[in-house]
């Protein structure tokens, strides 16, 4: 019964047992309904939240690993540096070779024959890479997919591959150490040889024309170019290469105003084209000394100085003797 307030009529409703009975489970089923309906919004509602998380994460990871990535690329390339510099030393100072005019006159080693020497092992001896995957630095954790609030998974093999990149170089370094304190040890023991030994360039400029066959700016025919051409500006001072004794100071209708410059062990230098002379014949030098200046004498088409390195009287090509390349 509904009974109102006021003067108004009752209104009367009559209910049987059963109609009673079914709008009592109707309400218990629709607050079941909503509550299982509340707790899977709120369950989707944490999972939203978590996802977004866990993706914040995974960008946060793949841009450490670009970091790592980068550092590890300037790693190896510092040891590629140090594998050349030291290989370039070795062969200029014939440390592992006592004929050292033989040596100097057959060049650099070949990449695969400096690589074996420099690690001081052989191939048949290395590790296969195969078997660095199976103990790596680290075990990068494999991510999940976000579809499922997890994290995404990234391609394993690019883990995996940096992981054997960390262990190579890891060994590498490790060795590269160890051969530079020895090929130290060594030359300390020859440093009248190592100060005899041609290794800087002569002038700062960049490289015109360098050693072997070229077009002859004169005759245009192929001819043999036994030194290399460093152009620079009028004046530049030029620099002796390493301690020698000045065996010619003078004109040469080719060389123009040319150095000769022996450094004993077979071993001479010449600098042509000079614009001045600042050295006699006799003088002793030592590595570094300005002995002239970049000209255009001789049979010249442009100022810049041109270098040559010759062992017991073969022009060898100069780049092998300038060890800050």
């Amino acid at each position: 019964m509904v009974i109102p307030d006021r003067k108004s009529k009752v209104h009367k409703r009559v209910f049987s047992a059963s109609h009673f009975k079914l709008f009592v489970w109707s309400v218990a089923v629709g607050f079941v309904i909503l509550a299982a309906v509340i707790v899977d919004y709120i369950s989707l509602l944490s999972q939203s939240i978590e996802n977004k998380r866990l993706h914040a994460e995974n960008s946060e990871l793949r841009s450490q690993f670009q970091v790592v990535e980068g550092k590890l690329n300037s790693l190896e390339n510092a040891l590629d540096r140090i594998k050349t510099f030291s290989t370039k030393l070795k062969l200029i100072t014939a440390v592992n070779d006592p004929d050292r005019g033989l040596n100097l006159a057959m060049g650099p080693l070949s990449r695969s024959r400096a690589e074996a020497e420099e690690l001081g092992e052989n191939d048949a001896e290395r590790t296969p890479a195969s078997q660095l995957v199976d103990e790596p630095v680290f075990k990068p954790k494999s991510l999940q997919d976000l579809s499922n609030g997890e994290l995404a998974r990234e391609e394993d093999h690019d883990y995996t591959k940096l992981s054997i990149r960390i262990d190579q170089v890891t060994k590498q370094s490790a060795l590269r150490e160890q051969g530079v304190l020895e090929l130290w040890e060594l030359l300390q023991d020859r440093s009248a040889l190592l100060a005899a030994t041609p290794s800087s360039k002569p002038t700062q400029g960049w490289y015109t024309s360098r050693f072997g066959y070229r077009l002859s700016p004169h005759t245009d025919k192929p001819m043999m170019h036994e030194g290399l051409d460093i152009a620079a500006a009028p004046g530049t001072p030029v620099h002796t290469t390493a301690d020698g004794i000045v065996t010619f100071a003078g004109y040469d209708a080719g060389y123009g105003k040319l150095i000769i410059i022996d450094h004993g062990y077979g071993v001479e230098t010449r600098y042509g084209h000079n614009s001045q002379i600042n050295v006699a014949y006799g003088q002793k030098l030592r590595h570094g000394d300005v002995i002239g200046a970049v000209g255009n004498t001789g049979r010249s088409t442009g100022p810049h100085v041109h270098y040559e390195v010759r062992v017991n009287g073969q022009p060898i090509d100069p780049l092998n003797y300038i060890l800050e390349e």
